[in-house]
């Protein structure tokens, strides 16, 4: 049985994003260019509605927390760091060091690093509450201003 897979747009103060959803959960929420075709990305389906509308109210500052049920796909590892992700609290920050030791392999910050920057689900699975141990912003498959924008957006409770 083949499974249904819906997507919008949805527009953000920082830039358009493309979500994806099965019948059951977001898969796939990530930024896109001005220039990509997405012509046919305009699904009224009921998650990706909900989507919308919890991702307004983050940067309008009335949310701190996302109530959608998620499926990432990636491999186990990825998935395990993506759920120490979600132990990030809103606001704040940690180091590649800290989530890899939150993530139980201390010694494994590249990988875990590496897990981050493939994280399917911006914004939802906090990645860009990650910074280098020295501080720096560190990576952000997004951009660099858009994880700068996400935190200052947070700090400013």
């Amino acid at each position: 049985m083949k499974r249904s897979c819906y997507s919008r747009i949805i527009n953000t103060p920082i830039g358009k994003m493309i979500a994806v959803a099965s019948e059951d959960a977001i898969t796939h929420l990530d930024f896109i260019e001005a220039d990509d075709n997405f012509d046919n990305c305009s699904s009224d389906y009921n998650l990706l509605l909900r989507l919308e509308e919890e991702l307004d109210e983050y940067f309008l500052k009335k949310r701190q927390k996302f109530t959608l049920p998620l499926s990432p796909s990636g491999t186990e590892f990825q998935k395990g760091v993506w759920k120490t992700l979600l132990t990030i609290p809103y606001g704040e920050t940690i180091s590649y060091a800290t989530e890899a030791k939150i993530f139980g392999n201390p010694k494994a910050t590249r990988a875990v690093a590496n897990a981050n920057g493939k994280n399917p689900i911006s914004i939802l699975i906090p990645c860009h509450r990650v910074i280098a141990s020295g501080g720096g912003l560190g990576g952000y498959s997004g951009g660099l201003e858009k994880k700068e924008f996400l935190l200052a957006l947070e700090r400013a409770k």
